[in-house]
């Protein structure tokens, strides 16, 4: 499995995993996240392993056409580089103004929690 597709799933996953059923939580989680395979993932659950492929690429397209209408993965990192790059400005600028960096400080707090 490719890294940077796992990367980019694991990432969707982390979003939108609400939005998927029980049994595609489940499935996403062991394969992406805790590296089952597909037999493993279908001894688990009692299905074949056919089916847990099918349930695996259905649900990443699920993941896919969620991002594609909602942006909100791409949006969160555009706003976590916006939030870095004002900070190391006010960082270099303005170490000084207790109110600005109190502010970047929530940015960032708010960010980590996401």
């Amino acid at each position: 499995m490719e890294i940077e597709k796992t990367n980019r799933i694991n990432g969707l996953f982390e979003f939108y995993e609400s939005l998927l059923t029980e049994k595609q939580q489940n499935y996403m989680q062991l394969y992406y996240a805790d590296d089952f395979s597909l037999g493993e993932i279908a001894e688990e659950f009692g299905v074949s392993r056919q089916a847990v492929y099918d349930n695996i690429k259905r649900t990443e397209h699920i993941l896919l056409e969620y991002e594609k209408k909602l942006h909100i993965v791409a949006d969160f990192k555009r706003t976590e580089q916006i939030v870095e790059e004002l900070a190391s400005y006010v960082e270099a600028n303005y170490s000084t103004d207790k109110k600005l960096t109190t502010l970047i400080q929530q940015l960032q707090d708010e960010k980590d929690e996401k």
